[in-house]
């Protein structure tokens, strides 16, 4: 929140993975930063062979849909996060698991972010995106694949809680044009409301591309960081260019 404050932020969400456990605290620091806070989420997917994120925003925190719909994505975390430090023990870095859990710190929050981290920590990649690109991205030796949320139950579950479904960075799945158009029908049909246009996980000349498809489905445009944390991730929050002005940004669903 500081930083997003220092480069000229007016209003700001917390959108963490398959968890709302920093919303508390995050608005806290929002407030004393003088800027605006949105309550969010991001939820993790399989579609077909793919993981996609969906966002939640202006989400009750407290919504006991949301919340169960969010344990049970956690409890399949433990068991993949096994896999993966037994596949990484077999390639000579030994215990990972329990390094990766005391940077979650807890097994609900346990991700491949945390294991990244470690391996960057103890020097066994140079960075977090050497170690998504040597040892935890899809088809590297300590990838697993996993089973998330439904795409229908993930946008229940938001939509549940009061909150604005939002497809994340949807142009980072590499999605063939049919497979895109799938997607996007489906996403749109089941209530899905807004498309990340302008994000950090876009390439800058794919921010046309995106805001031609929310003009086409009608979409509300999101504009996010996708922060992580101080070098782990591309663009700081408030560094992003506005949205394209044909559009019309998501924030104007609680700005009034």
């Amino acid at each position: 929140m500081e930083l997003g404050a220092r480069h000229g932020v007016k209003a700001m969400a917390l959108t963490d993975h398959d968890t709302v456990d920093g919303l508390e605290e995050a608005a806290e620091a929002a407030s004393r930063c003088g800027i605006g806070f949105v309550t969010g989420v991001e939820i993790s997917v399989t579609w077909g062979e793919t993981t996609v994120h969906v966002v939640g925003l202006g989400i009750d925190p407290g919504s006991a849909v949301l919340a169960e719909g969010l344990r049970s994505i956690q409890d399949g975390r433990l068991g993949r996060a096994r896999r993966m430090a037994a596949c990484l023990d077999a390639l000579g870095i030994p215990g990972t698991l329990e390094a990766a859990l005391a940077l979650a710190g807890s097994e609900q929050r346990l991700s491949r972010t945390h294991f990244a981290r470690h391996l960057a920590e103890v020097g066994a990649v140079k960075d977090t995106q050497r170690a998504f690109d040597k040892y935890l991205g899809k088809g590297k030796p300590a990838f697993v694949q996993h089973r998330w949320a439904r795409l229908e139950d993930a946008v229940g579950w938001i939509t549940g809680a009061g909150g604005i479904a939002v497809l994340a960075h949807p142009g980072r799945y590499g999605l063939k044009p049919l497979g895109r158009a799938t997607l996007l029908d489906e996403f749109k049909r089941l209530g899905g409301e807004a498309i990340e246009v302008v994000t950090g996980s876009h390439r800058p000349e794919e921010y046309a591309t995106w805001r031609r498809v929310a003009e086409e489905y009608g979409f509300l445009a999101s504009r996010g960081s996708d922060f992580h944390g101080p070098g782990e991730s591309p663009v700081e929050p408030g560094r992003l260019p506005p949205l394209p002005a044909s559009l019309e940004p998501v924030w104007t669903r609680w700005a009034h």
